[in-house]
């Protein structure tokens, strides 16, 4: 019986699937997301493959999802147990006020309320000197109360526990008793800032058991189909196992999107490019990254259900969390994002999306507002059919473009207001960070990035944008190629290499050997309030450590002091090598010359042109087409713009240069 590995993607509008039979051949397909029961729409695709599956890799949105829909959905009933005197630390917060002048701003709700927050008299210094040691009656007497309160999950956030958990382990070991789930925040957050660490603790306890019973459900589903081991994709770029996600949940925040720039970093050193920007363009959402020398940029510091200026951040917006994230910038801009007009009139596009349900009104399921799919349409860029067999119908696009004024100039000035957005959040990720953006290849994926590709680079001065094979599910195929990834950490090291190597022994142990190490820290000048967080080689003494944070402290901010630095946080990852299932190539075309199967009028680059028609499964190798041009394909469709030429590249990508360009 075939043996197959099985990579499923659960984004905010479509499903994606990769399946890999152990001969290598690759099979892909998608299918609309159940916002409700968003594991029914994966365990009723995979049922075709029952008994033959001895892989599952996942990646899903759910525990964004629980965050941002909380209005809707009631969170599990969570206390927070703190230091006496510290119970309000969640809802003072750092005082951020997003938009000062804003008189009606109202800060993110606290998770848990203030009946359910918890001080216990024990205290732990600076120093790690335990003060006053916790008391286990009282400890008992709390879990007894919180149980007759309905309590479901537990955190526990000690002031200094990072300095010395002993206080900490205590209370974890009582509650443990009483509480299935329960979160220390030693365990999830071994770094100081009281806030930061008891959020991300916080939001770790919330999440724990809609994603155990989230996970639970699935995997029950997935044995009964007879399927093997299952693995989940974290937010910091590699596989984790159930055990782990349920424990930590919070690194699942980011977990789709992390796997689509680790696609980007492995896709790009197959075809030999150092350094590429990673543009993921969906229904709901695009999302950019960059890989440097092959390595995927990780950041530390992310809010969650926060707002997002431009694919920033607003800090304070949110629910703050101190945990690995692959670096992106995320904006509210995809095929689903929603086209309207403000109170004075302005033509707007996002935040909302109309996602799977009901959809652009081209989808003809319900859709009352235009999107961007339906300004994609009405111009030509796209054909009558997309991913699935879906027919898209023009006269319902052209009439929800035309409540908001006459429907061509309405769907090229959304366009050209999305392109506007995204380049913003490419610049984000590349001018922001210090990086020149002409330095880099875009390569761009998801079922909307290649029809805006090669506008955002000549927005941004790149010559050369990469489309990867089957660019719609090219999220699900990160997964296949990533591999196991731990993460430890520890505080104000005394000694800089042995505590990298008590980290080390301690993921070791725990995974078992075969691994390897990645070293980072958290590094600052003396005196300043926060941290750049640089790679650290093997045996780097304080001296190398100084000059790779200063190269990056210059590349960030555009100068360096003569002062001391000092290391706030010691990070290791420990990733262990994945025996990958052996690809095949996506496309077998057997024809040796290519013509166009016909044109249409579409507005591209700024013009109206005859585009010519392409099918990107008939195309051999080595073939190339000038623009303009439109390649359709199952996943995806990509726009050539005049002046720039697309070459088929040895493993199916799409080559798209500027003529004259590199």
């Amino acid at each position: 019986m075939a043996s197959y590995v099985v990579s499923v993607d659960i984004g905010g509008t479509f499903t994606d699937f990769i399946v890999v039979d152990e001969d290598g051949s690759v099979a892909y397909f998608k299918d609309l997301t159940d916002p409700e029961k968003p594991d029914r729409v994966v365990v009723s695709n995979l049922s075709r493959y029952k008994g033959s599956i001895k892989e599952v890799l996942h990646a899903t949105t759910i525990a964004t999802n629980a965050l941002l829909g909380q209005e809707k959905l009631e969170l599990p009933r969570t206390a927070l147990i703190t230091t006496k005197g510290f119970t309000d630390v969640i809802e003072i917060g750092r005082q951020n006020r997003p938009r000062i002048y804003d008189l009606f701003f109202k800060k993110p709700k606290p998770l848990i309320p203030r009946e359910l927050r918890f001080g216990v008299s024990e205290r732990t210094m600076p120093s790690g000197d335990v003060a006053t040691p916790i008391d286990p009656g009282e400890i008992m007497d709390l879990a007894d109360r919180l149980r007759s309160l309905d309590v479901v999950s537990v955190a526990v956030s000690l002031l200094h526990s990072y300095a010395n958990p002993s206080n900490e382990r205590t209370a974890g070991s009582i509650l443990s008793k009483v509480f299935r789930y329960v979160s220390l925040s030693h365990e999830v957050a071994n770094e100081p800032r009281e806030y930061e660490r008891t959020s991300t603790t916080v939001i770790n306890a919330v999440l724990m058991p809609i994603v155990s019973s989230y996970l639970d459900r699935l995997g029950r589903s997935l044995k009964d189909l007879g399927c093997g081991s299952f693995y989940i994709m974290s937010s910091a770029g590699g596989l984790v196992d159930v055990d782990e996600a349920c424990r930590r949940p919070i690194q699942l925040i980011e977990s789709g999107p992390a796997a689509g720039v680790i696609a980007v970093a492995e896709f790009s050193k197959l075809i030999g490019v150092a350094n590429s920007i990673s543009f993921d363009m969906g229904g709901t959402t695009a999302k950019a990254g960059t890989v440097i020398d092959g390595v995927v940029e990780v950041t530390s510091e992310y809010e969650v259900g926060g707002e997002s200026h431009h694919g920033r951040i607003v800090k304070g917006s949110g629910y703050p969390v101190r945990f690995p994230f692959v670096d992106l910038a995320e904006v509210s801009a995809g095929g689903g994002t929603v086209i309207w007009r403000d109170d004075a009139g302005a033509l707007r596009v996002g935040p909302f999306s109309a996602g799977s349900d009901p959809g652009p009104m081209c989808y003809g399921r319900g859709g009352a507002r235009p999107t961007i799919t339906d300004a994609n349409l009405l111009l030509g860029r796209i054909g009558s059919r997309l991913a699935g067999g879906f027919k898209l119908d023009r006269g319902l696009a052209e009439r929800g473009l035309s409540m908001l004024g006459d429907p061509v100039d309405v769907a090229i000035n959304a366009v050209d207001l999305i392109n506007i957005e995204m380049s913003r959040a490419i610049r984000l990720v590349t001018v922001e960070r210090g990086y020149d953006p002409g330095n880099f290849v875009l390569v761009a994926y998801g079922g909307a990035g290649p029809q805006h590709a090669v506008e955002l680079a000549i927005e941004l001065g790149l010559s050369r944008v990469i489309i990867p094979p089957a660019p719609g599910v090219f999220t699900s195929y990160g997964m296949l190629l990533a591999d196991w990834r731990f993460e430890a950490r520890e505080s104000f090291s005394k000694d800089l290499d042995s505590s990298f190597r008590r980290l080390e022994e301690m993921l070791a142990s725990r995974v078992g050997g075969g691994c390897y190490f990645i070293r980072y820290a958290d590094v600052r000048y003396a005196g300043q309030g926060w941290e750049l967080t640089v790679s650290v080689p093997r045996d780097a003494d304080l001296d190398l450590v100084r000059r790779v944070f200063e190269e990056k402290h210059r590349a960030v901010y555009g100068f360096t002091f003569d002062s001391d630095i000092e290391v706030v946080t010691v990070r290791v990852y420990c990733v262990v090598s994945r025996v990958k299932p052996r690809l095949g190539v996506f496309y077998q075309s057997s024809g040796s010359s290519v013509s166009s199967y016909g044109s249409r009028e579409a507005f591209i680059a700024g013009e109206w042109v005859r585009a010519r028609l392409y099918r990107r499964d008939d195309l051999p190798t080595g073939t190339s087409i000038q623009g303009p041009a439109i390649i359709e394909e199952y996943s995806s469709t990509t726009i050539v713009p005049e002046g720039w030429v697309a070459r088929v590249g040895g493993l199916g990508e799409l080559d798209i240069v500027e003529v004259g360009g590199a």
